[in-house]
């Protein structure tokens, strides 16, 4: 599939004939992204595929509304952040439990994963990043594995650069020493 910029696809979703060819290439373009994005926070193939599809929903109900205050790869990465920790604080509280417990349940869904292919070590990485609370999981994820400037990062997460880099340490630490224990 061509990749189109954000310009591309906003001018074809505002100016086009047809948004909704144009928001399916947006979709098309940002879908597999998003989806890891999600994943990597709430672990579960099932619970991540529902988050995306409620993160485009969204999308598609907002996109009218649009500013272009940031890209729309920004956007779309708010959006699913916010649903996704929006998920995991409501998981938090139907089933009243600490969130040291919420870390434990995910952890326990990643060793049940029939689809996790990494090594003994990767687990135990995916482990000690399970541990973060789930905000600094979101900004290790989104510097680490999406290789995110940060302050697109600061956009997505709606917060300063210094406030993201001091996040991002303070995670590598913790990771760092879960790992070496």
């Amino acid at each position: 599939m061509k990749q189109y910029t954000d310009e591309e696809l906003l001018a074809m979703f505002f100016e086009g004939d047809n948004p909704n060819y144009a928001f399916n290439l947006i979709v098309r373009q940002y879908q597999e992204a998003v989806y890891w994005h999600v994943r990597r926070l709430v672990i579960s193939h099932d619970d991540a595929n529902d988050i995306v599809q409620d993160v485009f929903v969204k999308a598609w109900q907002a996109l009218g509304k649009f500013r272009k205050d940031s890209s729309l790869y920004t956007w779309i990465y708010r959006i699913a952040t916010n649903e996704t920790l929006s998920f995991l604080k409501r998981k938090k509280r139907r089933f009243l439990l600490p969130i040291q417990d919420v870390a434990k349940q995910l952890e326990e869904t990643l060793e049940a994963d029939v689809y996790y292919e990494g090594s003994e070590m990767e687990k135990k990485v995916q482990k000690a990043i399970l541990s973060l609370p789930a905000k600094q999981r979101a900004v290790f994820n989104l510097r680490y594995y999406d290789e995110m400037k940060y302050e697109d990062m600061a956009k997505v997460l709606n917060t300063s650069v210094g406030a993201l880099k001091a996040s991002y340490h303070h995670a590598v630490k913790k990771i760092e020493k879960s790992i070496a224990s």
